[in-house]
């Protein structure tokens, strides 16, 4: 394994080839997918999630959450759940680093809202760091939209819903969290 060097000026890895921050979708991608998900109890990580999180934070490498959560806008759900659910997310994955929430219904025309870049570069922001530096993870083609849109390298792990044109448009995809993860560190275990 390569030694890592952190920064204490920018709390980022100094190492050539990786990226500055990884940022995930929530659902669907760290944790099951649960259409308008109001009640913290339902909320199940996907298998390796917690793994390629580890992986990243053993290296020093932030780590975050792009979400577009319209059942807000939608009256759906409140923010109390909303907090509740995201707290629970932290309470089994681990804390992350920056959270970046669309809350706006499809319809509202954001530039928040993936396939829209403005969660990623929110983010980017946030942390420090150049979107061209970042890379999401994410189960649907919106989040690779996203990425693009920010000038971030997007990776997709398709799930059940994710349709067959958007892993064919992917610019990168893996069959899990982890391999996905392992990916955009080079191969790094």
């Amino acid at each position: 394994m390569k030694p890592t060097r952190i920064s204490t000026t920018l709390g980022r890895p100094e190492t050539t080839g990786w990226p500055a921050a990884v940022l995930f979708d929530r659902d669907g991608t760290l944790v099951q997918d649960v259409p308008y998900n109001g009640d913290a109890t339902r909320v199940r990580p996907v298998p390796a999630a917690e793994a390629a999180l580890g992986v990243l934070r053993r290296r020093g490498i932030p780590v975050g959450v792009v979400t577009n959560q319209s059942g807000v806008g939608r009256g759906l759900i409140d923010e109390r759940q909303l907090r509740a659910v995201n707290r629970r997310v932290e309470e089994l994955l681990g804390p992350f680093d920056v959270w970046a929430i669309c809350r706006h219904a499809p319809e509202d025309g954001c530039a928040c809202r993936k396939p829209a870049p403005g969660l990623v570069l929110e983010a980017a922001s946030r942390l420090g760091v150049s979107p061209a530096e970042v890379v999401v993870i994410g189960d649907i083609g919106s989040d690779v939209e996203a990425a693009r849109a920010a000038g971030a390298r997007g990776v997709l792990v398709p799930t059940p819903v994710t349709r067959q044109e958007e892993v064919l448009a992917a610019p990168m995809t893996a069959p899990d969290l982890l391999t996905a993860v392992l990916l955009v560190l080079g191969g790094a275990r």
